[in-house]
């Protein structure tokens, strides 16, 4: 009888075990294989050995839940718990998310290193806020436009056939500032688009072409920083509260060293990115001082009229400007040159 009873309480115990175990399915556009996935697959094999197969992370890589905007609507109605995005899709959880994207708004890696100093905590705090639980910012790295035929001068572009992803209102926004007509898709449409002349030209980072094959398809770089991006890996608030509070301090542990060995390896792959598209083949467009200083009058507007139309708070916008002014009145005191 005591055996019977003994077995009774362990498979009991094994039950309890069993329905407390939490399962978060993340659905990203990122391919399996890539550096980003195996980082995160690392994350998700430590954080269950750390709480005993209590919370277990499913991912969903390869845009096979949709894009983007879809599988933030599978959050929303709990057929997912998360998803690792880009910094495009965040502005119906925290409008200021698109901060970084501001259009020429930084001239160096270091300005951007400076400001995310402190606005990543304001834009993770932001997300929460939104109801979404972020465990850091990767870096994406500064979009480049990638075209089928050269973009010598401002000019060219009224000719081109260029992507904006799909409800980016700041993307649309900032384009028609610089006089032209985007043409909306999904993330995972834009190879088909590129290989069926839908569009001709891509705002984008060297990995990003890349890792989703774009690169195959574009035969010239401009080699102007247009905007800075990043991605994110969001967990549901309501679904991540469903775990123990030891349970979410381990989580958020693990991610947040994850995320920022994401962040690191993106800004050595980018450059190596950059280079490895010359290499095979892929012209690189180098404005001169007039053209560039063009470029840079019309990210500027572009940068008043996102402000004007309020996409971004006057209170953001003021301050990643008052950060990069701090910077380089540093930089000039030290005698940097910008």
């Amino acid at each position: 009888m005591n055996k019977i009873i003994l077995i009774s309480i362990i498979y009991t115990l094994s039950c309890m075990n069993v329905l407390q175990a939490k399962t978060f399915k993340i659905a990203t556009s990122a391919p399996d294989g890539t550096y980003w996935m195996k980082q995160m697959r690392k994350g998700a094999q430590e954080i269950k050995e750390k709480t005993e197969g209590r919370v277990i992370f499913k991912y969903y890589p390869g845009g096979v839940m949709g894009s983007e905007e879809i599988t933030l609507k599978k959050i929303r109605i709990r057929q997912l718990q998360g998803a690792a995005v880009s910094n495009g899709v965040l502005t119906s959880f925290y409008a200021d998310s698109q901060i970084y994207s501001l259009p020429m708004i930084f001239k160096s890696f270091e300005e951007v290193d400076y400001v995310r100093q402190i606005i990543d905590k304001k834009i993770i705090k932001g997300l929460d806020e939104g109801g979404m639980i972020s465990f850091g910012l990767s870096e994406g790295g500064f979009a480049y436009a990638m075209s089928t035929s050269p973009i010598n001068k401002i000019e060219d572009l009224n000719t081109r056939k260029i992507w904006t992803p799909t409800n980016n209102k700041q993307a649309e926004v900032t384009l028609r500032s610089f006089g032209l007509t985007p043409i909306p898709l999904n993330i995972g449409d834009v190879l088909t688009g590129l290989q069926t002349n839908l569009i001709d030209t891509v705002a984008i980072s060297p990995i990003v072409a890349i890792a989703l094959q774009w690169h195959t398809q574009i035969k010239f770089i401009t080699d102007v920083p247009l905007t800075y991006l990043y991605a994110t890996l969001l967990i549901d608030k309501k679904s991540f509260n469903q775990i123990s509070s030891q349970d979410k301090i381990t989580v958020k542990t693990i991610m947040s060293k994850i995320f920022i060995n994401i962040d690191e390896q993106n800004r050595k792959d980018n450059v190596a990115a950059f280079s490895a598209l010359s290499k095979q083949g892929i012209k690189v467009i180098s404005p001169n001082s007039e053209t560039f200083n063009l470029w840079n009058k019309k990210g500027k507007l572009a940068r008043e009229t996102i402000r004007s139309d309020g996409i971004l708070s006057n209170a953001s916008y003021d301050e990643i400007n008052n950060l990069l002014i701090q910077f380089r009145n540093k930089q000039e005191t030290l005698g940097v040159s910008k």
